[in-house]
């Protein structure tokens, strides 16, 4: 007896009616892999990271419901873009003190001096 194949809609997905068994699943080729990789914007890496951070990411996975790589793939995306904010701020703030200094020197230069200075000099 041959299944029925199940139609390919988000409400499939959705209903859980596509996704949730393993035995309906297979593996993608290399070219359909390849392109939902350059879809995605994503690229394999290999890292080698101590166990018991994988069990911890493992166990949170589990309890939010999702896969323990795409949590990983989650956690550096926000810990990236949260640091990638904190350096822009910082170098935003280097730059505007350094124009303040500049122009605090360039009043300075511009200022006449005080008649008397030259004489407290010598």
């Amino acid at each position: 007896m041959t299944k029925a194949k199940k139609p390919g809609t988000a409400e499939a997905w959705e209903k859980g009616e596509l996704g949730e068994n393993a035995s309906s699943a297979k593996v993608a080729s290399a070219e359909t892999t390849q392109a939902i990789n350059d879809a995605l914007g994503l690229q394999m890496i290999s890292i080698r990271l101590p166990k018991s951070v994988i069990e911890d990411f493992k166990v949170i996975a589990q309890i939010e419901g999702i896969g323990y790589q795409p949590l990983m793939r989650i956690a550096l995306t926000r810990f990236a873009e949260c640091e990638a904010k904190r350096v822009m701020r910082e170098y935003a703030a280097q730059l505007e003190a350094d124009k303040k200094s500049a122009a605090a020197k360039a009043t300075a230069k511009d200022r006449p001096e005080h008649p008397d200075h030259e004489k407290r000099a010598a």
